[in-house]
């Protein structure tokens, strides 16, 4: 028999068959929420072995691919280096996750979850629901950077979706004009993970320094909608910048810190 003329799949040189040829085309179709972006935090330990120009050409990669890059360089035990990513594509998320791993980055945490408008904000005005679904990061400014996972409690009388809806809009209401108190300090985006991942909602916030982010998070903890209903998952701190000044504060490339 000449070579590449038997079946698929039996040797090399073959020709891939019709169905390997239709699941790799497959593999590659876009998967897009209805409304909104993906978002997918990564958050990294760094070791000698990474490889920084994938680490950046990877980076590059992503910001071609239509995908929003945010990198930082991470303070305290729980990793070193962070990449939030968002964009309309899930497939594109993780081969761009992919990409970093294959750099060398170990990847030790994630968070999955989707940009949204929640149902308390239904009916406020275009301009001011578009950048919850489709913002613009990082914005310009703000270094200090911090990631959460939280929850509504479900506890005995502490069980939020045991409330009337009025009863949560008014809660609601409340927690928000206490962050609006943070206006140009501090920016929030909240995105929904039920479903997705282990909690049911993603905090990111960007500001101009550490002390900002300090005292919004302790300044809205009084609210009831926090105080009573809220838990929270694990806190990653870091400091913004371009990708290539990450790197240096990790100590893979030589340079300035972020």
């Amino acid at each position: 028999m000449a070579p590449g003329s038997g079946p698929a799949g039996t040797g090399g040189g073959l020709q891939p068959s019709a169905t390997a040829v239709a699941l790799a085309s497959m593999s590659m179709m876009p998967l897009s929420p209805a409304e909104g972006w993906g978002v997918l935090h990564l958050f990294f330990k760094t070791s000698p072995a990474v490889d920084s120009e994938a680490v950046t050409a990877a980076v590059k990669w992503a910001e071609g691919s239509g995908l929003e890059v945010v990198c930082f360089a991470v303070l305290g035990h729980k990793a070193d280096m962070a990449a939030m990513l968002l964009g309309p594509d899930l497939v594109a998320l993780r081969r761009a996750q992919s990409a970093l791993c294959a750099a060398g980055l170990e990847l030790t945490g994630s968070y999955l979850s989707l940009t949204e408008v929640s149902e308390y904000a239904k009916g406020m005005p275009a301009e001011r629901l578009e950048p919850r679904l489709h913002p613009k990061l990082p914005p310009e400014g703000k270094r200090a950077v911090c990631f959460y996972p939280m929850s509504k409690r479900r506890d005995g009388d502490d069980n939020w979706y045991r409330l009337d809806y009025d009863s949560r809009l008014s809660l609601m209401y409340e927690h928000g004009a206490s962050g609006r108190k943070f206006a140009g300090r501090v920016l929030q985006l909240v995105t929904g993970s039920t479903g997705l991942d282990d909690y049911e909602w993603g905090v990111t916030l960007f500001a101009n320094t550490p002390d900002d982010l300090k005292q919004c998070v302790y300044s809205m903890r009084f609210d009831e909608a926090s105080a009573r209903f809220g838990d929270f998952g694990p806190f990653y701190t870091g400091v913004v910048g371009p990708v290539e000044q990450v790197l240096a504060a990790c100590g893979l490339l030589p340079g300035n810190e972020p």
